[in-house]
């Protein structure tokens, strides 16, 4: 991710605060445990002893000291891991406290970028990541097939509206559990409120709590930030056009409701032409069949599509109207 330097020391600095707030409630629960039981002031108290002690030994040539110091220290945290259970704490209650366990609340991992740096670096460009409070209630916990209807058949493809979203259901899953090993892309399109941003935004999801970067933008939000970065050579918008190709995974929902032009038809071959030769991943959704695609942005837009993209026909009522009305 491009940052700026003010960016930069801004999220280590977060990191930071992060240690000092995990170090604060490790130092209240050692408190608070060492009252309710002295015997783990003291056992801890051992622990030190026996490493300094060992320490010694080994600087005076005694090999074995290691060895003793490892059976010391084993029946130490065993006794420790027994009173903190009696007390009702786990057995690591009392262990380091990290935000990220990959990292250790250092944002690196063997020199380079986790994950969680990663992320917060797109969350701080993109200010909304751009959909982490709607992922909070759109996600695969609250799908439902309820929705679709078992009698309503779509003549095109002869699928009732519910076996055309359990197929696209599981086209999803594929899409996740297949995402670090294998290259793909998905075209959502149907009519308005069949399910299209919903099934996005599952997949963004599972994909921003495994750790992968994930940026979603309307096509309004894509073409408005690309057309800065050109035109205005605002400093935000061109940082933010290497972060559009590099992410893990790029969404652009409601493509066809921006104003189409010259601009949006090339910038749009351009985008998903360089995701695809850098194999990033982008989920397009839309009510725009593939004629209107060929019709709107070009041949050349409608065969990077029909031949790196999953095509996903979603049939139904307008889920939204009915949520409504329910």
């Amino acid at each position: 991710m491009a940052l700026t330097n003010m960016q930069y020391d801004e999220i280590l600095r977060s990191y930071d605060a992060k240690q000092l707030r995990n170090k604060d409630l490790l130092e209240a629960r050692t408190r608070e445990a060492y009252k309710r039981c002295p015997e783990l002031l003291e056992i801890d108290h051992s622990i030190a002893e026996y490493s300094v002690n060992s320490a010694r030994k080994l600087f005076d040539g005694d090999a074995a000291a290691i060895d003793t110091l490892k059976q010391q220290l084993a029946v130490l945290r065993t006794r420790k891991a027994q009173i903190l259970e009696k007390l009702g704490y786990s057995a690591d209650y009392l262990s380091p406290i990290y935000s990220c366990p990959d990292c250790k609340d250092t944002g690196y991992v063997d020199g380079r970028r986790c994950h969680c740096f990663t992320q917060q670096a797109i969350d701080m460009i993109y200010t909304q990541s751009n959909i982490k409070d709607i992922l909070a209630t759109e996600n695969f916990s609250n799908f439902s097939f309820d929705y679709y209807s078992d009698i309503e058949v779509n003549p095109a493809t002869g699928l009732t509206s519910l076996e055309t979203a359990k197929a696209a259901y599981s086209t999803c899953q594929s899409f996740i559990q297949n995402f670090d090993n294998s290259f793909s892309n998905l075209y959502f399109y149907g009519d308005t409120g069949t399910g299209k941003t919903f099934l996005s935004n599952c997949i963004a999801k599972e994909l921003l709590d495994q750790g992968h970067s994930v940026i979603y933008f309307t096509a309004f939000q894509l073409f408005d930030i690309l057309s800065k970065g050109i035109f205005d050579k605002d400093n935000k918008a061109m940082d933010a056009h290497q972060n559009i190709f590099d992410c893990d995974l790029l969404i652009i929902d409601d493509l066809g409701t921006e104003l189409a032009n010259s601009f949006t038809t090339s910038q749009l071959f351009l985008c998903l032409n360089e995701r695809i030769l850098r194999k990033r991943a982008t989920i397009i959704s839309t009510n725009l069949n593939m004629g209107q695609i060929a019709d709107i942005y070009s041949e050349r837009v409608l065969s990077r599509i029909s031949s790196c993209y999953t095509i996903i026909k979603m049939f139904g009522d307008d889920i939204r109207m009915k949520k409504r009305i329910h």
